[in-house]
């Protein structure tokens, strides 16, 4: 609009300028007419001009202040935001100093607690310290203070003897003495009274054994119907069930203590039947007695090891070869180890696990040996599968 009413003004001068001229020349009445005309026209074409850039000026103007509303709102939203982000930042400065302040406080009190121990074990090391050099000075001048100190040291000495002493009596046990292997052939000597001299090997089924045999019954008996899980090491701790009584007693007196019984289908069952059979042995012979298990893998000498610890209550000391048990993987090994013992004057017991098929005849030749039978069962299904 503002553009326009220059022309608007130009044109309006030169309309009032122009009527000047019929002063000075002449013009007929038919032009001026045609000239009035064509000034009407020329008119109503800037109005109508005039009339559109207005109403395209007005649009302007209502976009302009929608667009104007359109920022005052966000402006005012992008205030709103603005107050709430800084009410939240001061409440985490608030809450954080807060947490601050409470883990100053904690702080404080756990190094004032901490300082109040340190007085307080400080404070009683003095005073034990001063207690320990009164009673020291106590000991140095009275007469019971000095036979108390004689007498520490005199204990002290004696403990140390006894342990050396245990010592040296461990490491004679362990040395393979023969002295009592060359006696041995004394023994033969009375020969006019043979019937005074026990034999070597135990027959428990002879009529003149009947009160070792009275022994092992009531020994087996006892097992059966009052069994002592609590009782002294080589006692047999597990609860004996006929069958295996039945079986024990069937290799005491059918097979004098030399042969082989069926496997009960598990080791264990197997170990406690041995275990059976050891701990009446043990109860005659004695220190005598000495087990040697076979077993060709070591996870079986394994199972026997703890069965045995677990029903005669043994530790892992009484296993070696110059133990109460001896674990061996070969029948040689066995053999050797048992004509050693037979000279030492000891009782060998060859047990032999139901894993080995076949029988070495060098362990036959002992007094006693306990075999378990596989089944022959399995032994048939075992071949088909290895077939």
């Amino acid at each position: 609009m503002n553009q326009d009413e220059p022309q608007n003004q130009e044109i309006t001068n030169e309309s009032s300028v122009e009527p000047e001229e019929p002063n000075q020349e002449f013009v007929p009445e038919g032009d001026s007419s045609s000239q009035s005309e064509s000034g009407v026209d020329f008119l109503v074409e800037l109005e109508q001009l005039s009339a559109v850039e207005y109403a395209q000026e007005r649009d302007r103007v209502v976009e302009a202040q929608h667009q104007l509303s359109e920022l005052k709102n966000q402006a005012a939203e992008l205030k709103q935001e603005i107050a709430t982000l800084q009410s939240q930042r001061k409440k985490l400065s608030e809450q954080v100093n807060q947490t601050q302040n409470a883990l100053d406080q904690v702080v404080q009190e756990s190094l004032a607690q901490l300082e109040q121990r340190r007085q307080s074990l400080q404070i009683a090391v003095e005073q034990l310290e001063r207690r320990q050099e009164r009673i020291r000075a106590e000991m140095r001048t009275t007469f019971a203070g000095v036979s108390q100190d004689l007498a520490i040291r005199v204990q002290g000495f004696k403990d140390y003897l006894t342990g050396s002493l245990q010592d040296l009596a461990a490491a004679a046990e362990q040395l393979q003495l023969a002295p009592k292997v060359k006696e041995e052939p004394e023994e033969k000597v009375p020969q006019s009274q043979p019937v005074e001299e026990p034999p070597s090997t135990p027959q428990f089924a002879e009529p003149r054994f009947q009160s070792t045999a009275k022994q092992i019954r009531r020994l087996l008996d006892e097992y059966r119907a009052e069994p002592d899980y609590y009782g002294p090491p080589w006692q047999l701790r597990r609860t004996f069930e006929p069958v295996h009584a039945e079986r024990a007693a069937n290799w005491f007196f059918t097979q004098g203590g030399r042969g082989a019984l069926r496997t009960m289908g598990s080791r264990l069952q197997n170990i406690l039947i041995a275990s059976a059979v050891i701990s009446v042995l043990y109860t005659i012979h004695g220190d005598r007695l000495r087990t040697l298990i076979l077993a060709n893998t070591p996870e079986r000498l394994g199972d026997w090891r703890r069965g045995l610890q677990d029903c005669l209550g043994i530790s892992r000391p009484d296993f070696g070869p110059d133990r109460g048990v001896g674990l061996f993987e070969t029948p040689e090994a066995v053999a050797l180890k048992a004509e050693r013992l037979v000279k030492g004057n000891f009782m060998p017991l060859i047990i032999i696990d139901d894993s080995e098929d076949k029988v070495s005849l060098g362990l036959l030749q002992f007094p006693l040996w306990l075999a378990f039978a596989p089944d022959p069962q399995r032994m048939a299904r075992e071949r088909e599968y290895d077939f």
